[in-house]
């Protein structure tokens, strides 16, 4: 992991597109404010781990209706329907 030591005002470049600027310092809160191409997602790590958690579920229950509904192809296809 780097580390970096940054004041009021001051920034961090990432690559050619991305910035990351502190704007205010409250207590033990910092305010940043982030400069990045529309294309690139940006969340807090608490939402972005509810989402993926979120889409590994859905994943998992489509998956599971896929095997349920392939199952009912073979037997309809064997021409036993129950």
């Amino acid at each position: 992991m780097l580390v970096l030591t940054r004041k009021l005002k001051e920034a961090i470049q990432i690559g050619d597109d991305i910035e990351i600027t502190v704007l205010a310092i409250q207590g033990d809160q910092v305010k940043l404010g982030i400069n990045a191409p529309k294309h690139v997602e940006i969340h807090r790590k608490e939402i972005y781990l509810a989402i993926q958690a979120e889409n590994n579920a859905a994943s998992i229950a489509s998956k599971s209706s896929l095997e349920q509904l392939n199952e009912q192809l073979k037997q309809w296809k064997s021409g036993d329907t129950q």
